[in-house]
């Protein structure tokens, strides 16, 4: 089973909007089993998948900030929505589920401290130290003719991992978010920017280049 946890330790990062789109994409472009496995008190992918109407692929949510997480025995991929503020022995228990780790940034200075402090523990956290985790960064929420894009993606691309993408700032994913549903789904004429943008990370998840060494 393919698991790929969406996690930065500050909130408001978009780690939600990553999350239920890299799910959709599995099960509408991918045809997969996905289960979406939210660990943050306020539910926020649960209540995209409640959103979500039965003409869109089957999408298995777990309430995993409940207690023990158990994909349904089909799952082909198993996304994981991490809460914010998690850090020592929390983080490092969440690190040794996954496979792979995308962390989404935003364009501000109180964002990109946070997550140079953030990247500094994670780098050093159990299996991502010892390469059986595999992380990324996204730029996220990016407009990017502004100086502090310029900022971020300095600053993105200065870190000892892959930087793979930058997503723009735009009402389209508000649209997917109302409807439980996400860019991938939404017709092509309205989406093919972002579409473009989620290239290189749908390609670079489906890389060996993502997943742990043997």
């Amino acid at each position: 089973m393919r698991t790929i946890m969406i996690l930065n330790a500050k909130g408001g990062c978009g780690k939600t909007t990553l999350a239920t789109n890299l799910a959709s994409y599995y099960a509408w472009e991918r045809g997969q089993q996905v289960a979406l496995a939210d660990f943050d008190p306020q539910a926020s992918s649960l209540a995209w998948l409640q959103a979500r109407e039965a003409q869109w692929p089957e999408i298995k949510g777990i309430a995993a900030f409940r207690g023990p997480v158990r994909a349904p025995k089909d799952t082909e991929v198993m996304i994981m929505d991490a809460p914010a503020r998690v850090q020592g022995a929390e983080l490092a228990a969440l690190v040794r589920r996954v496979q792979t780790i995308v962390v989404p940034v935003l364009p501000s200075p109180i964002d990109i401290r946070a997550a140079a402090d953030f990247m500094k523990e994670l780098l050093t956290t159990g299996k991502v130290s010892r390469q059986q985790t595999r992380v990324a960064v996204v730029a996220n929420r990016v407009r990017e003719n502004t100086l502090i894009y310029h900022t971020l993606h300095a600053f993105l691309k200065s870190l000892k991992i892959p930087f793979v993408t930058s997503l723009r700032d735009t009402q389209n994913y508000i649209r997917a978010e109302e409807k439980g549903i996400g860019i991938f789904e939404m017709a092509p004429s309205q989406t093919w920017q972002d579409r473009e943008q989620w290239e290189p990370l749908v390609r670079w998840l489906r890389s060996r280049r993502s997943q742990p060494l043997a």
